[in-house]
């Protein structure tokens, strides 16, 4: 078996040689299995020994896949690579690699749980420091460790339920020995409901921040997508109402990832079919954002200052009406913040600003200019601050989730523990009605690391690797 991925040639198996050839000055490599006494043959068919320059074989387990494995490491060259797959391809009992295959056969041998997987695979498609940063704790196992100390409480919490059923009348058990595994339940379904009230921290940061620019026509909202991505992404023209569909762009804004999307500009006045279509598409990203810059031009403000005597909030509340999105506002007494989510005010143009009007603005809105580029490290810093709080900083004392997997896996485990304990506070409980609901909540803890599997659900996981990982 072989298969191709950026830096080797693996041939794994039971019993076999894996072959590794790592290539110099070159990109190819390939995966394969070779019996133990087809080697000697390799180099006969292959008939290449001086690009051979060193072999090396890990026995089982302490390989990755917890099989025999050896590795060829040969000189780079396309030609030397295609040679030794076509002198591999030549021997009997040669598969190509499906996509996963390795890491599939390192969970099947318990080198790995499910959680470590995809982590693994997570690492593999990071884009970012902190994707890799949270990829490598879990692959690392800093989930898989919280959930397996999960499964050891339901675990002794099941049997000791259960030894209580069979043997109360027969033993002498311990005394409140039910009532502790109710006390050890109740915590157990705190934790749980502490680790998934995370705000989706890790879900976010696995995908990406998903920011929308909005404002007015004309205001300067492609200008800034340009000026963020360093390219003319988004057309930019005089013309009110230029964009009319999404532009979206992925940055890397001081390691956070962030899908920052382009849209149309609101307003209320048009007849245009297009522009209407565009506006509907604009809100419709909107609602789906995590993150909102709204984009103001100095010189409409600057305007509406000299018709009214009001602050810049005031502005800001009539802006939003006037774009129609009024939700975005927070009702005061849910809170003290303005906004519903995370959202920047940017007041572009203030390179027009010869009245220093902008020094009289409060200090959290980001002042810039898209022309001159002036305000822009302020806008990537405040950006940067809100990525934070929105993807949060992972650490090996606090994982989090970011599958949706995980969450539906820990929201069955917490129905049947919250079953268990209404059961309990009943005046004459049923214990076997208990125990089954604790041993429900141990398989969708099971299902989650995957003690507990489905073939389909293995599928999902592993086609998401490259070849020959």
């Amino acid at each position: 078996m072989w298969g191709r991925s950026n830096s080797s040639v693996r041939p794994r198996g039971r019993n076999c040689y894996q072959q590794t050839d790592y290539s110099e000055g070159t990109s190819s490599a390939s995966h394969c299995c070779i019996e133990k006494h087809q080697a000697p043959n390799l180099k006969r068919t292959y008939r290449q020994r001086a690009y051979f320059v060193a072999t090396r074989s890990t026995r089982s387990p302490r390989s990755f896949t917890g099989e025999d494995s050896s590795e060829f490491h040969v000189h780079g060259g396309v030609a030397v690579i295609n040679g030794l797959l076509d002198a591999l391809a030549s021997m009997p009992k040669f598969k190509l690699a499906e996509p996963g295959e390795f890491t599939r056969r390192a969970f099947s041998n318990g080198k790995l749980d499910l959680t470590e997987v995809e982590g693994l695979a997570d690492l593999l498609q990071a884009e970012t420091e902190a994707q890799r940063k949270q990829a490598l704790l879990q692959a690392d196992g800093s989930l898989s460790k919280l959930y397996e100390n999960w499964r050891h409480v339901l675990k002794h919490s099941v049997a000791n339920l259960e030894a209580h059923i069979d043997f109360e009348e027969t033993e002498t058990l311990e005394d409140g020995l039910v009532d502790n595994v109710v006390k050890n339940i109740e915590v157990l379904s705190a934790d749980i409901n502490k680790h998934m009230r995370d705000g989706r921290k890790g879900e976010i940061l696995r995908r990406g921040v998903k920011a929308v620019i909005l404002g007015e026509p004309n205001v300067g909202k492609s200008s800034l997508l340009n000026v963020l991505c360093q390219r003319p992404a988004s057309i930019v023209t005089p013309i009110s109402g230029t964009t009319r569909d999404v532009i979206q762009v992925t940055l890397n804004i001081q390691g956070y990832p962030l899908v920052l999307s382009d849209t149309a500009g609101l307003r209320k006045d048009s007849q245009d079919v297009i522009e209407l279509e565009g506006m509907s598409r604009a809100v419709d990203i909107y609602q789906k954002a995590d993150l909102v810059i709204l984009v103001i031009d100095f010189q409409n403000y600057s305007n509406w200052c000299h018709r009214h005597a009001a602050d810049f909030k005031t502005y800001i509340l009539h802006y939003i009406k006037e774009l129609g999105v009024s939700d975005l506002i927070n009702d005061p007494k849910d809170g003290q913040t303005l906004f519903k989510k995370e959202c920047v005010v940017v007041l572009n143009k203030t390179d027009l600003d010869s009245k220093a009007v902008c020094d009289k603005i409060h200090k959290n809105i980001v002042k810039l200019s898209c022309k001159t580029e002036a305000g822009i490290s302020d806008l990537v810093t405040v950006l940067a601050q809100h990525l934070k709080i929105l993807c949060g900083e992972p650490s090996q004392e606090h994982p989090s989730m970011n599958q949706v997997r995980h969450r539906e896996q820990l929201l069955k485990c917490q129905k049947h523990l919250q079953s268990f304990l209404e059961d309990a506070s009943k005046n004459k409980p049923d214990l076997v009605i208990m125990a089954e609901h604790l041993r429900k909540a141990l398989t969708s803890l099971g299902k989650l690391i995957g003690t507990v599997t489905s073939e389909e659900i293995l599928d999902l996981i592993f086609r998401e690797f490259c070849i020959g990982k």
